[in-house]
């Protein structure tokens, strides 16, 4: 579980902050518990992080250009807050994170690419008596799924979604706030590693071993029915995705959920994978998509879609985001919002009704 004291955070984006390439930074600042005293990015250095991804005031964080500048923060923390393609490390950012190490941070890292396991970083950590976390590490239980069965009560709600990197964190997180403050006890499970910075437990599924994903996130699921009623499980890639839809159909089988909620970016028409120049990977059709969300989920355990959390921001005025959000509601007829920009309040009240439909003990 997490520490009981609240960390101070640098967050390391050096070149990188965007709204794409920086969604760990972007999560960890709008949802976490911990402080985050300065952004390290020289290139944003001076500016301010809300003038790139919008007003919110947990976003109101100044970058800085130099470390020195950040331990003038006195941040007890580096954090890695980049999500690149692969989960590499910027060779550029070795001697940051040396110097940070030196200056006695624990370094909080969520790539491919061990820290820990890393000789100079290693040493060098040990040497100034500091932590490495590597987030993505698996944990040493290695086992398949047993087909356990969800405890009476228990609503298990899986965050799916038409693309990668399109919110499906974000919407779990906001929908497990809408609950708790429906007075219900709800519970967000981390399965990536951005989640688990946030809420301090969890796994980070694409580097579980693929016999083991869906017993880890049936186990995940069993850690979270201990903690509350309404679980949110935290999606992963996209069913069609060429490159992440194996870790999406591990979540699908292993959760095994009541009800999925897709999340759905209008305006985007090709999936965003970039790795083979000239070919293109359409989006599915929207109604098609959630047919077969139903189809592939029955193979293990009957599952509906029951809402869409509609991503609007490619649409920047309201009045626009307000009108894609009823188009697809009236495409799909299924209750239809943007939590993130929005709240989730009026799109929790319509997958708890949907719930409450699929089975009146809910």
């Amino acid at each position: 579980m997490r520490p009981s004291a609240r960390r101070r955070l640098v967050i390391l984006t050096e070149g990188q902050f965007t709204i794409h390439h920086a969604k760990t930074a972007l999560g960890v600042m709008r949802y976490g518990r911990d402080e985050v005293v300065a952004l390290l990015d020289s290139a944003i250095a001076g500016h301010n992080a809300q003038e790139i991804a919008g007003a919110d005031p947990r976003y109101d964080v100044v970058a800085v250009a130099t470390l020195e500048e950040a331990l003038q923060q006195r941040p007890d923390s580096l954090l890695i807050g980049i999500a690149p393609v692969g989960g590499r490390l910027p060779a550029t950012w070795r001697p940051i994170i040396l110097a940070a190490i030196r200056a006695g941070l624990d370094i909080l890292g969520g790539l491919h690419t061990f820290l820990g396991d890393d000789p100079e970083f290693a040493a060098a950590a040990r040497e100034a008596g500091v932590r490495i976390v590597d987030y993505r590490r698996p944990p040493e239980r290695m086992e398949t799924s047993v087909g356990r069965r969800h405890l009476p009560g228990k609503r298990v709600i899986l965050t799916v979604g038409t693309d990668c990197a399109i919110g499906k964190m974000s919407v779990a997180l906001e929908l497990r706030r809408a609950a708790v403050e429906a007075g219900l006890s709800g519970v967000f499970v981390p399965t990536g590693q951005t989640g688990m910075m946030i809420e301090g437990w969890g796994v980070a599924v694409d580097r579980v071993i693929s016999d083991f994903v869906q017993g880890t996130c049936e186990f995940l699921v069993q850690e979270a029915e201990a903690l509350g009623d309404w679980i949110f499980v935290e999606g992963q890639g996209s069913l069609d995705h060429p490159a992440y839809s194996c870790v999406t159909l591990g979540l699908l089988h292993g959760t095994t959920p009541h009800a999925m909620v897709m999340v759905h970016k209008p305006g985007m028409a090709e999936h965003d994978f970039d790795h083979l120049p000239g070919r293109s990977f359409p989006i599915a059709p929207l109604p098609d998509f959630i047919r077969l969300h139903e189809q592939v989920a029955g193979l293990v355990a009957p599952s509906r879609v029951v809402a869409v959390a509609v991503n609007t921001s490619l649409y920047p005025d309201e009045a626009d985001a307000r009108r894609v959000i009823a188009e697809v509601a009236a495409q799909t007829g299924l209750p239809a919002d943007d939590p993130f920009r929005f709240g989730g309040t009026a799109l929790f009240a319509g997958i708890r009704a949907a719930v409450e439909r699929l089975d009146p003990d809910a």
